[in-house]
């Protein structure tokens, strides 16, 4: 296996596995560590591995422990480059990982995480547990933030499944018919 796919070992990162993997479904977990490996490769290319700011098993717990509070950055631009470094790192991984930034890690590197880490083509499960979580309260999904964007495209989806099915040929017409 090569180095770039090891992750950290000890105390912190054994819990906060633990807490992931008996908490949120294998494709969260997954794209978790994803998001965690390519902040790592990101550190190491901008050469930040020896940055006072750096410390590995904080980026790992970040990305795999705190995954609400992750999500929450992640989808509310602006703010999380601003956390200093661990979260710019975090935040830059997850968007690599989405396929929404294609620099900073070199292509091989980022399949052979996505060979180790697959994420399914046409999963819907990170999006579907945003929608789960940010239909808790109107506080899990502010305006403007990809939960509520989200869960507005849930609703409407849902609005038209049931119009479907409520087709013309199951309506009772309102006026009188001929018989």
């Amino acid at each position: 296996m090569n180095d770039i796919l090891v992750l950290p070992t000890g105390a912190l990162a054994d819990a906060c596995l633990a807490i992931a993997r008996s908490s949120v479904s294998r494709p969260i977990v997954d794209h978790s560590i994803r998001s965690f490996l390519f902040a790592r490769l990101l550190a190491d290319h901008e050469g930040c591995l020896d940055d006072a700011e750096y410390d590995e098993d904080l980026l790992f717990a970040a990305n795999i422990d705190r995954v609400w509070e992750a999500i929450a950055l992640h989808a509310s631009l602006g703010i999380a480059h601003r956390r200093g470094l661990l979260t710019s790192l975090t935040h830059r991984g997850v968007f690599i990982d989405a396929g929404r930034i294609t620099d900073g890690v070199a292509d091989g590197l980022r399949q052979e995480v996505l060979s180790a880490y697959p994420r399914t083509s046409g999963d819907r499960s990170i999006a579907d547990a945003i929608v789960a979580h940010a239909s808790r309260s109107d506080a899990a999904a502010p305006p403007g933030s990809l939960a509520f964007e989200l869960l507005r495209q849930h609703r409407e989806a849902e609005h038209a499944r049931v119009r479907r099915q409520e087709s013309p040929e199951r309506r009772q017409p309102s006026w009188p018919t001929k018989q």
